[in-house]
C-alpha cells in the first residue's frame, strides 16, 4: 500500500465551530474549503491542480494507459467474432428497415438484481450504440440508472470471457458436452441425488420453467439461489407480518408523507426508476402549485434518498428498529415519547403527528438492509394509518422461488463439505468472491467432483471451476424476465455473439439432455406452449415491439396482518452500537454495485455521491468518529471484526452515523479485468452471515499509513459564489420571488456584447435544470459518456484534475458537519449568450451558431486553454492525451461510438454540446415534413436519461414549450447572473417542505 507524503490532519474542531457561527445561507462543498486547507488554497491558486500542466511519470502513464478503459485490454472485438457457417455475401438490394445514417431502436429489457427494466437500444447500422428507458415500461417510465446506461460497454468489453475453458485452458463446447454427459450419467442412476443448481434471483418464467423441469428429471437434485445484495429481509418481514411473502406495491404518486426507515428507495429499491420519477412529481412547485411532499429520513450513511429527505436523522443502522418499534406503539395508542426528551424522541413525536393527520396518503417503507422485523413494523404502520389499498398494495413476489438465500446458500456449503455434492452447475454469480466470509466457499467448493461455471468474465469463481462457459450479454441473447411488479418483458437481441458464448437457458438444455435447441427457440416454445395468446404469432411480434408483454402485472393481493393488537417480537441477533462502541455497515457501492461492474469503466470513473471517490473504495466515517480517533481523508486503517481484519483507508463524510462505518462492497476485485482489478478493497473478507448488514463490535485501528484516493470533491471548485439557491415552501408562499432578493442581475444592454446578435429566427435552445428534483443520481453523467464518446482517463488522471466527463453533480452541503442539508446540482455547459470563453480564443475555436448554441469546432482548436482559464463555470475539458483513442489501442470499442458524434484528438478542448447532433436530426427531419421542431422533439442525453425529468430542454423562443415556461418561474435563476454572461442553462431553486413541529423544537 503505497504511502505519500501525509497531508496535515484537518482540525475538526475548528470547523464545526466555524459551521456552528455560520450567518445566514453558507454553503460548502468539502471540509477542506471549510478548513480552508494548504491543499485547498493551493489549487485555488491555480485553473488546474498541481501537475495539471506537466506530465510527472513514466510508471503512472503506463498504468493511467492500462486503466483508461476497457478499449485497451485485448484486441479488437471483430478480430474474435464468431463467424457464421453459412457463406455470406453483400446485400444487393437494401433491407427495407435499414437506412445509412439513421439509427434503428429496438425494446428490450435488461435484468439487475433479478427484476427487469425496460429498455428501448439504439442501432446503427446491426450494432447497438446507446440504451434507453422504454417509456411504455412500468419499470422504467423512459429513464434508467447509470447501471443500464453503462450496460452497452459491458458488450464490448474485451475482457468479457470469449469461449469454453476447461482447468483455464481454452477449449471446445463438444468436449464440454462430452464430460457433462459422464456426469450426469452418474447422476441418472442417483435421481440427482449429488447434483446441485446454484443461481442468483431468477424472476425469468421460462428459465424457472426448465429447472423445474430439471428437477422433475432429477428429483433429488436441488435448486439453490444467493446473491449477495438480495431481499431476505423483506420477504422474511413479510412472512413476520402475513403468514407469506409478498411484496409491498408503493404508489408514490398519492402520497403527502413519507417514513423512509433506512431505506434508498430512489436508487437501490429495484422499483427504484418508478419511485423517484412518482416521488420527483409530488416535489415540483410553480407559481401555480405550491404542494409538496414531505420526505422523512432515518439512515445511518448518506444516501441519495437522504440528500432529498425534508428531514433526516442519522441514526445507527442497528439503532432503527428501536426508532421503529417506539413510533408503531405511538401510532397505535400507546405511551406518548416525552416531547422535551433527546432528538430521537421529539422526531418520533413529531413524525407520528404528522403521519396521523395524513391517514391513507402516507408510506412508511423500510430498507432492504433491515432486519425483518423493521419490515414487519412498516407493515404494521402502513396498515395502522389507512394507507394499504391507498398508498401500498401487495401482489405476490416476481421471483421464481423467494426462498432466504442465506440459509439456501448454507445449505449447499454444508452438503459441499460433507461431500454429498458430485455435481455443482453455477448459472452467472460469482460466490467464491462475495460469498460471506464465515462460509469459505471456496474450500467447500475444491471438495465437488466436476464444477461447471457459467459467467460473462473468468472471475475469481470460474479459476475454482473445472468448466467454464463464457455467458452471453444480454443484448446479444434471447430470454424473458419480469420486473417487480410482475411485468413481464421478452429479452431480444440486438446482435449476434460477438464471441462463442451460450446462455442459462441453453446450459440448462443440454442438462436436459434436449437437443441443441438455440435460446430464442426455447423462449419461444415456452411462451407457445402457455397458450396466453389466441393468435400467438401477431401478440409475439407486438410484445417485442412494445417490449412488454401487456396485461402481466402481478395481480393486487389482499393480505391479513398476524399481529394484530401487538408488535412483533425483537430481533433475536445483536442489535445496533451502543455508547462508543462502533458498528459496521455493509452497502453496495453506487458504481459497481456488489462488484459486478467492476470492470466498466464508465462506472468505475463516475464520482460518488458525497465523497465523489472515483476507481476506489474507502471507509465512511462521520465527523466527531474522526475527530475523537484523529482520522484524516486517507489514513490507513486496520478494521477488526470477529476475528477478521482488512486494512484500507478512510473518508471523512459529513452526515454519517457517529459510530457507524460504512464498508462498501464491490472492490478490491482480483479477477474482474484489466479494468476492476486491483481497484479498492475487498470489504466482503469481513462480512458474514449473521452480519450479511450490520453489527457492533468493529474494532478500528490507525496503522500510521496514508492510500492516495482520487476524489473530485475539489475539482472545478468555483470558490466564494452563489451557485445555488434554497429556501423552504413556507418562504416560497409568502414570497414567490424570495431567491431573487439579493441578486445583482446587471440588465441585458450593460454589456459590450450585441445584445440582439441571437435573436434567431429559428430556435434558441435552452435548458433548465430543476433542483428540486435532482436526485444527484449521475445517470444523466453517464448517459453523457455513452451519448458523445466520452473517453475514460483512470485513477491518476482524475487525481491530476483531467477527467473528461462533460457534466458534473456538484453537492453542496449547509449546516453542520454531522447532519448538513444537500443539495445535487448538475453543471453542464452554461451556453452562454455573452461567453466569454469565446474573447480569448485565438483562432475562433469557439464561437456562437445563429440559434445561440455555443459550439467548440475541434478542427481549430490548438489547445492554448485560454477558453478554460476564461469560463467561470469551469465546463470545458481538455484532451491532454487522446484518451481512449491513442495509437489506436481502442478498437475493440469502435462499434460502440455513436457515428454522428465526432471523435476528438489529444491537444483539443470539448464541452457539452447540447447533444447538437439530435438537434440536426429533428431539424431535418422537420424540414423534410415542411414545419417547425416541436416542444419535445429533441431531447438531450441527459434529459432523456434523468429519471426525476429535473433536466428539461427545449426552444426558449417558443412561448409555449415547456422550457420557456420554466425560465418564466419565479424560482428560476442563472448560475452566477451577475456575471452577465446570461447563460441558456438555468436552474429552479430547491425547496424543502420541513414539518414545523421540528423546526420549532430545532
Amino acid at each position: 500500500m503505497k504511502t505519500p507524503a501525509a497531508s496535515a490532519p484537518l482540525d475538526l474542531a475548528a470547523i464545526r465551530a466555524r459551521l456552528a457561527g455560520a450567518r445566514g445561507q453558507e454553503y460548502w462543498r468539502s471540509l477542506d474549503e471549510v478548513a480552508q486547507t494548504k491543499e485547498f488554497q493551493e489549487m485555488l491558486q491555480r485553473e488546474f491542480p498541481a501537475n495539471a500542466s506537466e506530465w510527472t511519470d513514466d510508471v503512472s502513464r503506463r498504468n493511467f494507459l492500462k486503466l483508461m478503459g476497457a478499449s485497451l485490454a485485448l484486441a479488437g472485438v471483430t478480430s474474435c467474432t464468431r463467424q457464421p457457417i453459412q457463406k455470406i455475401v453483400p446485400y444487393v438490394q437494401q433491407p427495407e428497415e435499414i437506412v445509412l445514417g439513421k439509427p434503428l431502436f429496438f425494446a428490450t429489457a435488461m435484468p439487475f438484481n433479478g427484476f427487469a427494466t425496460g429498455l428501448l437500444v439504439r442501432s446503427n447500422e446491426g450494432h447497438p450504440t446507446k440504451i434507453e428507458g422504454n417509456p411504455e415500461h412500468p419499470a422504467s417510465l423512459g429513464a434508467t440508472s447509470v447501471f443500464q446506461q453503462a450496460a452497452i460497454l459491458n458488450l464490448y468489453d474485451p475482457d468479457r470471457s470469449q469461449a469454453v475453458l476447461e482447468a483455464g485452458e481454452v477449449s471446445t463446447w463438444g468436449l464440454f458436452l462430452g464430460a457433462l454427459n459422464g456426469g450426469l450419467e452418474e447422476q441418472r442412476a442417483k435421481r440427482g441425488a449429488g447434483l446441485r443448481i446454484l443461481t442468483e434471483t431468477i424472476t425469468s418464467p421460462t428459465l424457472a420453467a426448465q429447472l423445474q423441469a430439471l428437477l422433475k428429471k432429477f428429483p433429488a437434485a436441488k435448486w439453490h439461489q444467493y446473491q449477495p445484495v438480495n431481499r431476505d429481509n423483506a420477504h422474511d418481514g413479510a412472512r413476520m407480518a402475513f403468514g407469506e411473502v409478498v411484496e409491498a406495491q408503493h404508489d408514490f404518486d398519492k402520497v403527502k408523507v413519507i417514513l423512509s426507515l433506512d431505506s434508498d428507495f430512489l436508487f437501490a429499491h429495484p422499483e427504484g426508476l418508478r419511485y423517484t420519477r412518482q416521488f420527483t412529481n409530488g416535489r415540483r412547485v410553480s407559481h401555480d402549485r405550491t404542494e409538496m411532499n414531505r420526505l422523512y429520513q432515518v439512515e445511518s450513511s448518506p444516501t441519495i434518498t437522504g440528500s432529498m429527505a425534508d428531514h433526516r436523522l442519522p441514526l445507527n443502522a442497528g439503532a432503527v428498529e428501536g426508532f421503529a418499534r417506539t413510533l408503531a406503539q405511538q401510532l397505535g395508542g400507546g405511551a406518548q415519547a416525552q416531547a422535551g426528551g433527546d432528538v430521537q424522541a421529539r422526531w418520533i413525536s413529531a413524525v407520528a403527528r404528522d403521519l396521523q393527520r395524513n391517514r391513507g396518503a402516507s408510506i412508511v417503507i423500510a430498507g432492504e438492509q433491515q432486519p425483518p422485523v423493521v419490515h414487519a413494523l412498516a407493515h404494521q404502520m402502513n396498515d395502522q394509518l389507512g394507507n394499504v389499498g391507498k398508498t401500498v398494495g401487495y401482489t405476490a413476489s416476481a421471483e421464481a422461488q423467494p426462498v432466504n438465500q442465506i440459509q439456501s446458500l448454507r445449505e449447499l456449503v454444508r452438503e459441499m463439505d460433507s461431500g454429498a455434492v458430485d455435481m455443482l452447475v453455477m448459472l452467472g454469480g460469482n460466490p467464491v468472491y462475495n460469498a460471506p466470509a464465515d462460509f469459505q466457499f471456496a474450500e467447500r467448493l475444491a471438495k465437488v467432483k466436476l464444477r461447471i461455471h457459467l459467467s460473462a468474465y473468468q472471475d475469481e469463481t470460474s479459476a475454482y471451476c473445472h468448466w467454464h462457459i463464457a455467458e452471453s450479454n444480454f443484448l446479444e441473447a434471447w430470454s424473458d424476465v419480469r420486473a417487480f411488479d410482475g411485468t413481464t418483458s421478452i429479452i431480444q437481441p440486438l446482435i449476434a455473439p460477438l464471441y462463442d458464448t451460450r446462455t442459462a437457458h441453453e446450459l440448462i438444455d443440454v442438462l436436459m439432455q434436449q437437443p441443441g435447441r438455440s435460446s430464442y427457440d426455447i423462449v419461444r416454445d415456452y411462451w407457445l406452449a402457455r397458450k396466453v395468446w389466441p393468435d400467438f404469432e401477431p401478440s409475439w411480434r407486438k410484445a417485442l415491439h412494445d417490449g412488454l408483454i401487456a396485461g402481466s402485472a402481478l395481480p393486487s393481493r389482499a393480505v391479513q396482518l398476524k399481529m394484530a393488537g401487538g408488535l412483533p417480537p425483537a430481533s433475536a441477533g445483536p442489535v445496533g452500537a451502543q455508547g462508543e462502541r462502533l458498528e459496521v455497515c455493509f452497502r453496495p457501492d453506487p458504481a459497481v454495485w456488489d462488484g459486478r461492474f467492476a470492470n466498466n469503466g464508465w462506472l468505475q470513473e463516475t464520482s460518488k455521491p458525497f465523497s465523489k471517490i472515483t476507481w476506489d473504495s474507502a471507509a465512511q466515517v462521520s465527523v466527531p468518529l474522526a475527530e475523537r480517533l484523529q482520522l484524516a481523508n486517507g489514513d490507513v486503517v486496520q478494521l477488526r471484526f470477529r476475528g477478521r481484519t482488512l486494512r484500507m483507508p478512510v473518508w471523512i463524510t459529513p452526515g454519517q452515523a457517529e459510530n457507524s462505518i460504512l464498508l462498501p462492497l464491490g472492490y478490491g476485485r482480483t479477477r474482474a479485468g484489466h479494468v476492476g482489478n486491483d481497484t479498492g478493497f475487498d470489504t466482503y473478507l469481513l462480512r458474514e452471515s449473521e452480519a450479511l448488514w450490520f453489527a457492533p463490535g468493529l474494532e478500528i485501528s490507525k496503522t500510521g499509513e496514508q492510500y492516495k484516493l482520487a476524489s473530485t470533491q475539489q475539482s472545478h471548485n468555483v470558490q466564494g459564489r452563489g451557485l445555488v439557491r434554497d429556501g423552504t415552501l413556507a418562504q416560497f408562499r409568502a414570497n414567490p420571488e424570495f431567491i431573487h432578493a439579493n441578486e445583482e442581475a446587471p440588465k441585458p444592454n450593460n454589456t459590450l456584447y450585441n445584445p440582439g446578435e441571437y435573436k434567431s429566427p429559428d430556435y434558441a435552445w435552452g435548458m433548465v435544470i430543476d433542483l428540486n428534483t435532482c436526485i444527484g443520481c449521475n445517470a444523466c453523467v453517464v448517459a453523457c459518456q455513452s451519448e458523445n464518446n466520452i473517453p475514460v482517463v483512470g485513477k491518476s488522471e482524475v487525481a491530476r484534475g483531467r477527467d473528461m466527463l462533460w457534466i458534473r453533480i456538484d453537492q453542496y452541503f449547509r449546516g453542520g458537519a454531522e447532519n448538513p442539508k444537500v443539495t445535487n446540482q448538475p453543471v453542464p455547459c452554461m451556453h452562454c449568450e455573452n461567453a466569454p470563453c469565446e474573447l480569448v480564443c485565438p483562432v475562433e475555436a469557439t464561437l456562437h451558431d445563429h440559434e445561440g448554441l455555443n459550439l467548440q469546432v475541434y478542427n481549430r482548436c490548438v489547445g492554448t486553454r485560454y477558453c478554460s482559464n476564461n469560463c467561470p463555470y469551469k465546463v470545458r475539458r481538455f484532451n491532454f492525451f487522446a484518451y481512449g483513442y491513442a495509437d489506436g489501442k481502442a478498437a475493440s470499442l469502435k462499434p460502440m461510438r455513436n457515428p454522428d458524434v465526432t471523435v476528438r484528438w489529444r491537444g483539443v478542448m470539448e464541452k457539452c454540446t447540447y447533444c447538437l447532433q439530435r438537434i440536426s436530426a429533428a431539424r431535418i427531419e422537420s424540414k423534410k415534413q415542411g414545419r417547425r421542431i416541436r416542444d419535445g422533439e429533441v431531447v438531450t442525453a441527459c434529459a432523456q436519461a434523468c429519471p426525476a425529468e429535473a433536466i428539461i430542454f427545449g426552444d426558449t423562443s417558443d412561448a409555449g414549450s415547456r422550457v420557456a415556461k420554466l425560465k418564466a418561474e419565479p424560482l428560476n435563476f442563472g448560475m452566477l447572473g451577475e456575471l452577465n454572461t446570461r447563460p441558456r442553462t438555468t436552474y429552479l431553486a430547491k425547496l424543502l417542505n420541513p414539518n414545523p413541529d421540528l423546526e420549532a423544537q430545532a
